[in-house]
């Protein structure tokens, strides 16, 4: 059995994406097993090391070991993911978090019933399967041992569906069920906020926060005297009510999305076909044969052309500069920022693009093609809650941005209920959005105070979440 320790270099500080589950409490500092050094194991790795946790990546590829080894402190071990010897031999007994996320739905589902056999704590499998997550089968799979499932491609198609339905934005985020949302736009040199100061803004415009800005790449918690500039990415907290005022003075008009084209067949595409129904015209068009005959046989609204998407005369011949919303979910990055910013430039007004390259996010955001899709960041924020020590009952992160907004609930005797927010010393990374209490929602300032039971909505950069923690624990 091979075994590697490398000291920690610098590591890219990582975006979070959807959770949608419930608030669970573990240790500051915990002992991680993570089965599998793919894209998600090791990105997963990266994040959670950088938080000083003590991590164990098992994979049956030295080689895929040794390249992380070198970047990250951790312990690798080279090992089957289906092997009770292999797994005992990270020392899973006394670990808190096993992550299985092999390239292989069955076989994440036996390492976590392995692991659990084994005496680790809890257990998360990555799935590609939607059957698992129906509510019979999701209670037996929890009985065997199984805590929590993970499917990126349905979080990813979730994300997809709410860009094709909220135009205007970059993000649209809902806390719950809409009684908070969060709005990412674009800012335009037509808006009439361009060049105001965050202060003018709060004082006649009560009920609206800015509670980011991503200006070049680099993310901004804004404070009171600072100003949205042209080509900002400004993320507002609001009411439902209040939303076109967003819309209104971010200078957006909103339009209806009838017309969608796709490209590419994956498992992401049609998580998305089913999520969006039959009140859209949709057409696929996909190059492998037998994944456009699946298509076509499980969705008879669907229109699927056989062909290169790279291909510019197909997508005019399939009418592309008719499109409300293009959406490109191919298997390459480049494909997907390229058709995308081709779909601009005819004029198709709405583009989402499927980025896994990492290194390819600021580039696509600079092109400005729209929204971006990664599936590895949304796996991150999944897992990520389970190594904080507090209450969570959602986190995401804001596109395009490396700050997450946090649901946490304040606990009783938690520091955050002891004052009003003004007097709270809160960390300058971070910034409270608004609270949620009953089934009203508020637009946080310096005199809100926080009860137990609220849930808080908090904005942070990675550089404030551990801070957060002595606030609600």
């Amino acid at each position: 059995m091979r075994k590697h320790r490398k000291s920690l270099f610098s590591l890219e500080v990582i975006t979070l994406y959807t959770l949608l589950c419930h608030g669970l409490r573990l240790e500051r500092y915990m002992k991680v097993v993570i089965a599998g050094a793919g894209e998600v194991g090791t990105h997963l790795a990266k994040m959670l090391a950088n938080e000083k946790h003590d991590i164990i990546l098992l994979d049956d590829s030295p080689e895929k070991l040794a390249i992380i080894s070198r970047e990250v402190d951790l312990l690798t071990i080279a090992g089957s993911a289906h092997s009770f010897h292999d797994i005992k031999e990270t020392g899973i007994a006394k670990a808190d978090l096993f992550i299985a996320v092999t390239p292989f739905e069955e076989r994440n589902v036996l390492a976590c019933l392995m692991a659990t056999y084994l005496g680790v704590g809890r257990t998360i499998a990555r799935i590609n399967n939607s059957e698992y997550l129906k509510p019979q089968y999701r209670k037996k799979l929890e009985t065997l041992g199984i805590k929590e499932l993970i499917y990126p491609e349905s979080l990813a198609a979730k994300e997809i569906v709410a860009s094709v339905k909220q135009t205007g934005t970059r993000q649209l985020i809902e806390f719950s069920n809409g009684i908070l949302i969060l709005l990412g736009i674009k800012i335009r040199d037509n808006a009439p906020i361009v060049n105001n100061e965050l202060q003018e803004l709060s004082l006649k415009n009560k009920g609206i926060l800015v509670a980011a800005i991503n200006r070049e790449n680099k993310t901004l918690i804004p404070r009171g005297k600072d100003y949205i500039r042209d080509g900002d990415i400004v993320f507002f907290i609001t009411t439902r009510d209040k939303q076109q005022v967003v819309f209104d003075l971010a200078g957006k008009k909103p339009f209806e999305v009838k017309n969608i084209m796709i490209l590419g067949g994956s498992r992401i595409a049609q998580k998305a076909i089913e999520k969006l129904g039959d009140q859209y015209r949709i057409k696929v068009i996909e190059n492998n044969l037998e994944r456009c005959e699946q298509i076509a046989d499980r969705f008879e609204n669907v229109l699927v052309i056989n062909g290169d998407g790279r291909n510019l005369e197909l997508l005019k011949e399939e009418g592309i500069e008719k499109m409300d919303a293009f959406v490109a979910v191919t298997g390459n990055s480049e494909t997907n920022i390229l058709s995308c910013h081709l779909a601009k430039s005819i004029g198709v007004r709405r583009t989402i693009a499927e980025v896994e390259n990492l290194a390819f996010m600021g580039i696509a955001e600079n092109m400005g093609i729209g929204s971006l899709i990664n599936k590895k960041l949304i796996a991150a924020s999944y897992i990520y809650k389970f190594t904080l020590n507090a209450e969570i009952s959602n986190v995401k992160c804001l596109t395009a941005s490396d700050a997450e907004v946090f649901e946490f609930i304040a606990k009783p005797n938690a520091k955050i209920t002891q004052t009003p927010i003004k007097d709270l010393n809160f960390p300058e990374e971070a910034t409270i959005g608004g609270i949620i209490r009953g089934n009203q929602g508020y637009v946080a300032d310096g005199d809100t105070q926080i009860q137990v039971g609220d849930k808080v909505v908090v904005f942070t950069l990675p550089s404030g979440i551990k801070k957060l923690e002595r606030y609600f624990k």
